[in-house]
C-alpha cells in the first residue's frame, strides 16, 4: 500500500506502527483483519494515533522484543501443509524424503517452545544452525518459509534413526545408506511393534490389519479392551474404513488434524481387536512429514493403516525423550524410531467427534491447546488464577485477564509419572505466559492429588469448587453467558457438598453460586471404586434399592449366577464401604450389567459406552420407555429423580428375554424423558430458559443429541461444550471461572 513504518513481534503481541494518508491507514487496518494468513487468528486490534516517524518511506520488519507481561497467544502445533507434503514426496525437490520439513504455515509450535516470543533461539531448534539455503528462505519476506522458526533441511536440521531391540542403531540418512523409515516400514509389515518419536511424544505403532500384532500390543501395553486409534495414509483410505461426512472430512484435514471418531463400515481391513464392540473408529491422517513418509514407505507392502496409540504403559503419560522411551517402553516396543529434535513438552493427540453443530471434544491436546477461551463481561477482569483440575482426565487452567488457557490433556493423576507431568505443566504455563497467580481453585474432593497439591502451596488463596458447579461454569464461560442457567450435569463421580458422590445433577445458578435443584435418587456403591470396575456389583445395589433385600422378589437374572450376591447384600445392609451416589454413569453401568454382557469393566465407562453402541438415534426415538414419570416439586428440599422404576422395567425385560440392544434403546428413551421432564420442572420453578449440558455421560452421542433436540423442541436455548471437552477435561476451566466470580483482587507471586 506504499505506507511507511515498522512491525515487530513482542511478548505483548504484534505491534505495527504505520503512517500515510488517513484513508489509507483505515484501509490498512481493515485489510489486516480481512486478509489473514492461514494460521492467523486475530483476537483484537487496538489502534491509537502517534507522532509521525522520521524514517521516511521505509517499512521495516524489526527484531522481536521480549517485554514484561506476556499477552501473545501460545501457538498450538500444526499439521503439515499441502505445499510441504508435495515437496517431501517430490524426487526433484531438495527436501524430498526429509522428515522435518515445515514452513510458516505448518509445523511444531507448542511442543518446541521454551518461551514467548516464538523465535528460534527460544525453541528446541536453537542448536540447529541453518545452512545458507535455509537461511535465505528464512530471511526472504516473499518466501513461504520467511521466519519459519523450525526451518531446516537434510543438510542442517534434525535427523532420524532406528534402534532395534538389540540396541544397534541405524543412523544413516545419506542417499547411499539405509533409510530408517524404510527399515521401520519393513518391521511394521512383519507385525513388529514400533515406538515412534513424533511431535508431542511417542506413539506405539503396529499394522492395523494384523490381529496378532494388535493383540501383542494390547497385552504388552496392558490395554485389554479400550479402543485404539488408527492413522491412515489419505482420505480415500479413510473412506474405505468409515463413512465420512463433509464436516468430518474438514476436521480430518484441518490444521489441527485430530483423531476423529467416525462410523465404521461393516467390512473393513482393520483387525476387529482395534475397536471391537464400538460403532465408531478413531481415525487420523498423518500430520508430520515423518508420518507421511512412513506411510508412503508402507505402500510397498500394501499397508495404508497403522494403529497409533500413545507411547506409554497404560495410565502413564506419553514418553517424551529418547532415553525415557527406551527405558519405559522396553518390553513393549520391538524397535524405536528416534530423532534428535527435543520435545520440550508433551501433547497427546486430540480426540473429537464432528456433530451437526460443531466439534465434540473427548480429549483436547495437539492442534488445539493451549489456545485460550476468550472471556467477556464481568468475568473478563480480575486477578490471575490457577485451577488445578480434577483427578481423572486432568487438565489445568491459567486464567489471565480475559483469557483462560486450558492446558493440553494431562491424564489420570494416579501414578508418580502423571504427578510429575502435572507439576511440569503448572510450571510451564506460568513460565511461558509470565503469569504468577496467588489464587488456586481446586476440587472439593480431599483425596485428589490436585487438591493436595493446591493445599501444599504456601501463600496462596485457595478456592474450593464443587465438581459439577465447575462443569456448569465451564460451558457458560465458553458462550460468555453471564446469567443464571439450568445445568444438566451427568457424569460418573464428583464429590458433593453433602459428602456423597454426585453425578446425576440438575443445578441452577451461575458462575458464582448454584443450587442443587434435582438429582438422581442416591444408591449405595458397594466397595466404592471397586464397583466402578465391576458393574455387576453396582447392578446388585440398584436391584436392592428397587426391589428390596429379599431376592425372592427379584426377577430371575442370569448375570447373578455364581456371584457372591449374599455377601454383597450383607455389606450393603451394614453400610460397609458403600458411599451413596447419584451418579448417572453408575446408573448406566447397572443397566448394562443387568443384560449380562458387562459384568466387569476393563476401562472407564466400558459398559456404558459399549451399551450405547448397540442402538441408534432412530431406534431410541421409536422405543417404548421402560417407565413413565410424574415429577412434582417437594414441599422442601431437592427434587429426587426416581431410578427404581427404570431398574424394575429393565430387570423385568431382561428376565423376559428381551435383547440387550432393545433394552439399550428403551433405557436411553426413558432417561431422555426423565431428564426432559426434570428440566421442564426447573423452568416452571425458576423461569430460566437456558440449559447447559456437561459431564462425561454426555460423551454418549445418543444422549447428548437426544437431549439437545428434545429441549430445543420445548423452546429452551441449549448449550454444550464445543471448545473444551465435555468430560472432566473441561473442569479446570470451570474452576477458574468460579474462583474469579467469588474472589476479589489480590497480588501476584509464584505458585509451584
Amino acid at each position: 500500500m506504499g505506507l511507511a513504518g515498522f512491525v515487530t513481534n513482542t511478548s505483548e503481541g504484534v505491534v505495527i506502527e504505520i503512517q500515510g494518508a488517513g484513508g489509507s491507514l483505515d484501509l490498512f487496518v481493515q485489510r489486516l483483519q480481512d486478509e489473514v494468513p492461514p494460521l492467523a487468528e486475530i483476537i483484537s486490534v487496538q489502534t491509537e494515533e502517534t507522532q509521525p516517524l522520521a524514517q521516511g518511506g521505509e517499512f521495516l520488519i524489526r527484531a522481536s522484543e521480549n517485554r514484561p507481561g506476556t499477552s501473545t497467544l501460545i501457538p498450538p502445533d500444526v499439521a503439515t501443509c499441502p505445499d510441504c507434503r508435495r515437496e517431501i514426496l517430490d524426487p526433484d525437490n531438495r527436501r524430498h524424503g526429509y522428515p522435518f520439513t515445515n514452513c510458516t504455515n505448518c509445523g511444531p509450535r507448542w511442543t518446541i517452545i521454551g518461551r514467548i516470543p516464538y523465535d528460534r533461539p527460544f525453541t528446541s531448534m536453537a542448536d540447529f544452525k541453518m545452512c545458507s539455503a535455509c537461511l535465505a528462505e528464512y530471511d526472504d519476506p516473499r518466501d513461504r518459509r520467511f521466519h519459519a522458526q523450525p526451518n531446516a533441511c537434510r543438510e542442517c536440521g534434525p535427523r532420524v534413526w532406528l534402534v532395534p531391540e538389540d540396541g544397534d542403531p541405524d543412523v544413516e540418512m545419506t542417499p547411499g545408506g539405509t533409510d530408517p523409515l524404510k527399515t521401520a516400514a519393513k518391521l511394521l509389515a512383519e507385525g513388529r511393534i514400533l515406538a515412534i518419536k513424533g511431535l508431542g511424544g511417542f506413539h506405539l505403532a503396529v499394522r492395523a490389519d494384523d490381529h496378532g500384532a494388535v493383540a501383542r500390543l494390547r497385552q504388552r501395553k496392558n490395554r485389554e479392551a479400550k479402543p485404539l486409534a488408527v492413522m491412515v495414509s489419505d482420505l480415500p483410505a479413510v473412506r474405505s474404513l468409515a463413512f465420512v461426512t463433509p464436516a468430518e472430512e474438514d476436521m480430518l484435514t484441518s490444521f489441527a488434524a485430530p483423531i476423529v471418531l467416525l462410523e465404521k463400515r461393516e467390512s473393513i481391513a482393520v483387525a476387529d481387536s482395534v475397536s471391537a464392540c464400538h460403532r465408531r473408529l478413531g481415525v487420523m491422517l498423518p500430520y508430520t512429514p515423518l508420518h507421511i513418509l512412513l506411510l508412503a514407505a508402507l505402500e510397498d507392502f500394501g499397508i495404508n493403516a497403522l494403529v497409533m496409540t500413545s507411547g506409554n504403559a497404560s495410565d502413564e503419560p506419553i514418553c517424551l525423550d529418547n532415553d525415557e522411551a527406551q527405558t519405559r517402553l522396553k518390553g513393549i516396543a520391538d524397535a524405536w524410531l528416534l530423532h534428535n529434535r527435543d520435545i520440550i513438552r508433551r501433547a497427546d493427540d486430540s480426540v473429537v467427534q464432528a456433530l451437526s453443530d460443531g466439534p465434540h471434544f473427548f480429549r483436547r491436546g495437539r492442534g488445539y491447546a493451549p489456545v485460550p477461551v476468550q472471556l467477556a463481561g464481568p468475568l473478563s477482569e480480575g486477578p490471575p488464577i490457577l485451577a488445578v483440575g480434577p483427578e481423572l482426565k486432568n487438565t489445568i487452567c491459567l486464567l489471565k485477564e480475559n483469557q483462560a488457557f486450558l492446558s493440553p490433556h494431562i491424564g489420570d493423576l494416579e501414578n508418580l509419572e502423571a504427578n510429575r507431568f502435572f507439576r511440569q505443566t503448572v510450571d510451564t504455563l506460568q513460565e511461558v505466559l509470565e503469569c504468577a497467580p496467588v489464587i488456586i481453585a481446586h476440587d472439593l474432593h480431599p483425596g485428589y492429588f490436585s487438591t493436595t497439591f493446591a493445599k501444599d502451596q504456601t501463600g496462596a488463596t485457595l478456592v474450593p469448587v464443587q465438581h459439577h458447579h465447575a462443569h456448569l461454569a465451564a460451558v457458560a464461560a465458553e458462550y460468555q453467558l453471564d446469567r443464571p442457567v439450568i445445568g444438566l450435569i451427568m457424569d460418573g463421580t464428583g464429590f458433593g457438598t453433602d459428602g456423597t458422590i454426585w453425578g446425576g445433577e440438575i443445578l441452577v445458578g451461575d458462575a458464582r453460586e448454584v443450587t442443587r435443584f434435582a438429582h438422581l435418587d442416591p444408591v449405595p456403591l458397594p466397595g466404592g471404586d471397586a464397583a466402578i470396575k465391576a458393574p455387576w456389583r453396582t447392578a446388585v445395589s440398584y436391584l436392592r434399592h428397587s426391589f428390596g433385600d429379599d431376592r425372592a422378589d427379584w426377577p430371575t437374572l442370569p448375570f447373578l449366577d455364581g456371584r457372591p450376591v449374599a455377601q454383597l447384600l450383607e455389606i450393603l445392609g451394614k453400610g460397609i464401604n458403600s458411599p451413596l451416589t447419584s451418579s448417572c454413569g453408575r446408573l448406566f453401568d447397572a443397566v448394562a450389567a443387568l443384560t449380562g454382557q458387562w459384568p466387569e469393566a476393563h476401562y472407564e465407562a466400558q459398559a456404558s459406552i459399549e451399551m450405547m453402541a448397540l442402538t441408534t438415534d432412530k431406534e431410541v426415538q421409536g422405543a417404548e420407555p421402560l417407565a413413565r414419570f410424574d415429577l412434582r416439586l417437594p414441599e422442601t428440599g431437592t427434587v429426587i429423580l426416581p431410578v427404581a422404576p427404570l431398574i424394575q422395567g429393565a430387570a423385568r425385560e431382561v428376565a423376559a428375554g428381551i435383547s440387550p440392544a432393545e433394552i439399550s434403546a428403551r433405557f436411553h428413551r426413558t432417561l431422555l424423558d426423565l431428564l426432559t421432564a426434570a428440566t421442564l420442572l426447573a423452568k416452571r420453578e425458576t423461569g430460566l430458559n437456558d440449559v447447559v449440558l456437561a459431564g462425561g455421560v454426555f460423551q454418549n452421542e445418543i444422549l447428548l443429541q437426544g437431549m439437545m433436540a428434545l429441549l430445543a423442541d420445548h423452546g429452551f436455548n441449549v448449550w454444550r461444550p464445543a471448545r473444551c471437552p465435555v468430560n472432566d477435561g473441561g473442569v479446570a476451566l470451570g474452576q477458574a471461572i468460579v474462583a474469579r466470580a467469588r474472589v476479589g483482587g489480590f497480588g501476584q507471586g509464584p505458585i509451584g
